[in-house]
């Protein structure tokens, strides 16, 4: 009998009815389309017909631009609607390729918005994207960084997955910019430089089982600052606004309390080392602004994982009887969930860290709970110690940095929530 009804707390929710074909979310810009509303990127040149030569694509340089990236000449458009239905073909309802006037054909589908390409699985399956956000010096670059490592070296693995890049420019951009230095050389990231060039880098959670949908992974490398800033945000609005999910980054020194205690450990001066940090409260106002305040009564319904990061700075808040990190404290103790969310770790994070800011930072707190209706707290290291001078010592032991991708994974239906035995 235990057994009968461990097995029925272990089920996934019952599958739902799959629909003919699936909006799709472009991962570049996160405009929201239709499937038969897609271009074509035409398969070749033609130099003698104006129509096929190469040129330049408006909408795909003006996407580029926002990123600092240079554009070149391209191959034509193609729109569906001048192509022949037998000329046409789909797979699951979902238009893939068109054959050209030339009778060549291409599969290479673009957004309608910014002509970036689409994954393959676009329409045939859920656009499930998370975003992930926060102000200026969260570690959101080295967070990125130790989330994918460990996701492609743990984490698929425990859930019959793999984690890939979405091409190979990105998976050689993110190797070389970001995995060598920190996991290879020890070196910690330089700040993010407005005026480089880059543009998002955007990996897939892929499930073994073909039944299930990827997710998609989406991390803009972009000057921090400008997470409080209205025309950075206008490019985020529609991102956020799009996403399955949110992984919201927290600094412990962007909350004052915290702040105050952890500089007589650092030795910066006050005034200095304030002026690095906005307020978590102020991010959430600029999200209010530019994307939850046109959501339904004014709140966004999206999985939020609120994520406090370089939680092994919290080792300096320790005390027996503190009110805010104890020794025995969660946050200090990495914990691997395998196959399932593991309801008792999840529940114990949850617990602490959402208590622990309600003590720090109350405001914060209370914002969350006015404009996010799912929410979960969670800490992290993404390395497990502090950097000295911009260096790491010894081995990188990433802390937690999993678990809240984990939480959305449960959230979005992927896997099941319960104790481990």
């Amino acid at each position: 009998m235990l057994d009968f009804f461990k097995k029925m707390f272990d089920k996934k929710p019952p599958v739902k009815e799959r629909p003919p074909y699936y909006s799709i979310v472009c991962p570049h810009c996160f405009s929201k389309f239709e499937p038969e509303e897609v271009v074509f990127r035409a398969s070749h040149v033609k130099e003698n017909d104006d129509d096929f030569m190469l040129q330049e694509d408006r909408k795909l340089t003006d996407w580029r631009r926002k990123f600092n990236l240079s554009q070149v000449d391209m191959e034509a458009i193609i729109e569906p609607h001048t192509i022949p239905d037998e000329n046409k073909t789909y797979i699951q309802n979902v238009l893939v390729a068109i054959t050209d006037r030339y009778g060549e054909e291409t599969r290479r589908r673009l957004c309608p918005s910014c002509h970036n390409e689409l994954p393959i699985s676009s329409g045939k399956v859920p656009s499930n994207i998370i975003s992930i956000v926060g102000a200026s010096q969260v570690g959101k670059s080295v967070y990125m960084t130790s989330l994918i490592h460990t996701l492609q070296n743990t984490t698929a693995s425990n859930f019959n997955a793999a984690c890939m890049p979405l091409s190979a420019e990105i998976s050689r951009k993110f190797r070389q910019n970001y995995h060598e230095p920190i996991f290879e050389r020890g070196s910690m990231l330089q700040s993010t430089n407005p005026n480089e060039q880059q543009e998002p880098f955007i990996f897939q959670f892929v499930f073994k089982d073909e039944s299930e949908a990827p997710l998609t992974l989406v991390f803009f490398d972009v000057a921090g600052e400008g997470m409080v800033e209205r025309d950075y945000l206008d490019i985020y609005a529609a991102h956020i606004k799009n996403s399955s999910g949110i992984l919201f980054l927290v600094d412990p020194l962007q909350i004052r309390s915290i702040r105050d205690k952890a500089r007589l450990y650092i030795g910066e001066e006050e005034g200095e080392f304030a002026n690095r940090y906005d307020e978590p409260r102020e991010v959430v106002i600029s999200l209010f602004e530019n994307f939850i305040a046109h959501q339904h009564n004014s709140k966004t319904e999206i999985p939020t994982a609120i994520v406090l990061t370089k939680s092994d700075m919290l080792v300096h808040l320790m005390e027996e009887d503190s009110e805010y990190i104890r020794p025995n404290s969660n946050v200090f103790r990495n914990v691997v969930h395998k196959g399932f969310l593991n309801k008792t770790e999840f529940d114990n994070i949850n617990g602490e860290i959402g208590r622990f800011i309600e003590n720090v930072d109350r405001p914060f707190k209370d914002a969350i709970d006015v404009y996010f209706k799912n929410t979960a707290f969670f800490a992290v290291s993404a390395l497990g110690a502090n950097p000295v001078n911009k260096q790491l010592t010894g081995v990188i032991n990433p802390i937690r940095v999993d678990e809240p991708f984990i939480w959305l994974l449960y959230q979005l239906d992927y896997v099941a929530r319960r104790d481990a035995t």
